[in-house]
């Protein structure tokens, strides 16, 4: 089975999915699956039961050396030093100068270094950000083009898992926790609102892997399902929700930023400190339609104060409405209206997430 890196644009998985019968579509330079069939039926395999899905293509860097922790510390807005003993991960963001987010990414500690996940679509952009940084630093930056990842995820992931694997170490993690299993990691962390694991193997054991979950009866799911999932759990998606034009702060990853210790000088801190002192404008928000229609990317949305933009949209399986994320005034509240192919349509603000664990969460 080839690695990545032999094949441009087409995961270790490729053949399985053809088997399966996948759509495959063009997605960030990548032969995808957008679905094997029914974009519903694998979403509600993944709220029910569980599902799988080829994330392959996201980009993986290992970080080692004396100076991992100060160059991590550096060019993630979170802080790593969070991340106390091997087997943690947290969810941060890289800044560029002006406070703009380059991309959204998931560190794990490992005994002897750090991963960094990042996203497909940001990958020419995001690995040589992170070596041109690292020049400062006693560190080593390995793309990990060797290996291969698959999300499993579903309320009944990690017995599937176990069943199909035989390895029960994904038991005994707790959200954000990651272990390695041999030259497996894997890792309690997801982007369906739903329990599971998301595991990284060498590229040439990916297709054993799918087939052994597969025949323990984990559905394979595409691009489709997984957009929906991430929209109804509130999570953001890099290029839509937020991109270098636009600070954490007014992408509803305020949270992402670690302020202390007040000295820690991490890439783009001065540029968000001084939109945090101005009182930023804008905010990233749930919305929900009130009436018949679908939520599209891009639509207008207007509020009592001024108009907005849909930055992601979608008609949710599990709530049976629209629901969107959108980029609204600040102070925007309650009622809004929403064009939906040129007729205003009722919605409202809401908190996200809409959909935790299968179950409607707003209010």
């Amino acid at each position: 089975m080839p690695a990545l890196s032999d094949v441009a644009g087409r995961t270790p998985l490729f053949d399985a999915h053809v088997r399966a019968r996948a759509r495959m579509v063009p997605f960030t330079g990548w032969e995808m699956p957008l679905h094997y069939g029914s974009q519903v039926a694998e979403h509600h395999a993944v709220r029910t039961d569980a599902g799988m899905f080829d994330v392959s293509h996201m980009s993986v860097t290992d970080v080692s050396g004396r100076g991992a922790r100060a160059f991590l510390r550096h060019v993630v807005a979170n802080d790593v030093a969070r991340l106390a003993s091997p087997g943690k991960a947290l969810y941060g963001a890289l800044l560029n100068e002006e406070g703009g987010v380059v991309d959204d990414v998931i560190v794990y500690r490992l005994p002897d270094r750090y991963r960094v996940v990042s996203n497909a679509g940001t990958r020419e952009r995001v690995v040589p950000w992170l070596s041109n940084r690292a020049g400062a630093f006693e560190v080593a930056l390995r793309e990990r083009r060797d290996l291969a990842m698959l999300a499993v995820q579903g309320p009944q992931a990690l017995g599937r898992f176990r069943e199909a694997t035989g390895r029960g170490e994904a038991d005994g993690l707790g959200s954000f926790d990651a272990c390695e299993s041999g030259d497996w990691m894997i890792g309690r962390t997801g982007y369906t609102g739903e329990d599971g694991i998301e595991v990284l193997v060498p590229a040439e054991a990916a297709e054993a892997l799918w087939e052994s979950l597969l025949r323990a009866g984990v559905a394979p799911a595409g691009l489709g399902a997984r957009d929906t999932l991430r929209l109804e759990a509130g999570l953001n998606l890099h290029g839509q929700d937020m991109d270098e034009s636009v600070t954490p702060l007014e992408s509803n990853m305020a949270w992402t930023v670690a302020w202390d210790p007040p000295e820690r000088d991490f890439v783009g801190r001065a540029a968000l400190e001084a939109r945090r002192r101005e009182a930023w404008r804008e905010k990233l928000t749930g919305v929900v339609l009130e009436e018949r229609g679908v939520l599209r990317r891009a639509m207008a949305v207007r509020t009592e104060t001024d108009a907005g933009v849909l930055t992601s949209g979608a008609f949710s399986p599990t709530l049976g409405h629209g629901i969107g994320l959108a980029r609204l005034p600040r102070s925007a509240r309650g009622a809004v209206g929403i064009d939906v192919r040129g007729a205003a349509r009722a919605g409202r603000i809401v908190r996200p997430p809409f959909v935790r664990h299968g179950k409607r969460v707003f209010k």
